[in-house]
């Protein structure tokens, strides 16, 4: 990827994900399931061809960004965007933690 690469984060809802484009070229994508006024982060993937490269903070920025945009809460199932969201304390106003912690529970039985 050159330095002067155009890079955008897409809201592409009718798939139920954000896309990031570099050059018009999808590199990534993370996926989301809408619940009770919620954004559920399920899946972030980024192509082999752009790993390494900043890509998936971009997208986890970009998506996030978005959501705060919509007033919307997020809960962030997907490791990856957990992680960015870790990382990037910013964010974490976004998180509904009681419904995150309520989740995490569930799952470890």
């Amino acid at each position: 990827m050159s330095d002067d690469a155009v890079i955008e984060v897409v809201a592409v809802p009718e798939e139920r994900r954000y896309e990031i484009l570099v050059d018009g070229a999808r590199a990534g994508h993370a996926e989301y399931v809408r619940k009770g006024g919620l954004v559920i982060f399920t899946h972030t993937e980024i192509d082999p061809a752009f790993e390494g490269q900043g890509i998936g903070s971009k997208l986890a920025r970009g998506s996030l960004d978005a959501v705060r945009a919509e007033g919307a809460p997020v809960v962030p199932l997907c490791p990856f965007i957990a992680g960015y969201v870790e990382k990037h304390p910013e964010y974490d106003d976004l998180v509904d933690h009681e419904c995150l912690d309520f989740l995490e529970r569930r799952a470890a039985g």
